[in-house]
């Protein structure tokens, strides 16, 4: 809960959308550089701002490399540790993982890792549709602080410091008009 002595956020942007291009083809090629073809290798993007940033690279990817990357999307509303405590019913987006990952290297891809307890909750889903060989982790923005399970990406497109009542925002052009990643900070009154 943000303090009472906070009522406006002022905004900084940590990626503009030239560099947030450039972060991009940077993760395209580090998850090439580890799984060449892909031919073993899945990814997965966590629902809802997961989603994106698979699209992004998929479409990177498969530019890159002349052939189909393997993509789903997973949902994690139903194995979420607040799902019964929240005032309002959350409402679970669609997943989509049509193939099978028994025995695969997965990469589990998300907007921002912040506490770790959604992609706690990625793996318990994940888990519902096999046993891979090897779950990855790639984070858009890793805010480094305030992690509540010890969990790291094993790819990172840019690492931020923040305070816990700090927001990271991810704006991406088909949705929000930019790409870009925007930290906002709570401005004290007076």
């Amino acid at each position: 809960m943000i303090p009472s002595i906070f009522v406006s956020m002022e905004k900084q942007v940590i990626l503009n959308s030239r560099h947030f291009e450039l972060t991009l083809n940077r993760l395209c090629y580090q998850l090439i550089e580890r799984h060449h073809d892909f031919s073993d290798t899945v990814l997965i993007g966590l629902q809802p701002r997961g989603v994106n940033v698979l699209a992004r690279l998929k479409s990177q990817l498969e530019a890159i490399l002349g052939t189909p990357v393997t993509c789903g999307n997973l949902d994690i509303t139903f194995y979420r540790d607040d799902f019964r405590r929240r005032e309002r019913p959350i409402i679970p987006s669609a997943t989509n993982i049509d193939f099978v990952i028994e025995g695969k290297q997965v990469v589990l891809i998300d907007d921002v890792l912040f506490t770790g307890r959604t992609i706690r909750s990625g793996l318990d889903a994940l888990l519902a549709f096999g046993r891979p060989k090897k779950v990855e982790l790639l984070a858009l923005i890793d805010r480094r602080f305030n992690r509540d399970l010890p969990i790291q990406a094993d790819y990172v497109g840019k690492s931020v410091d923040t305070l816990s009542t700090e927001r990271v925002s991810v704006e991406w052009k088909e949705i929000e008009g930019e790409d870009k990643v925007v930290l906002f900070t709570p401005e004290a009154n007076g």
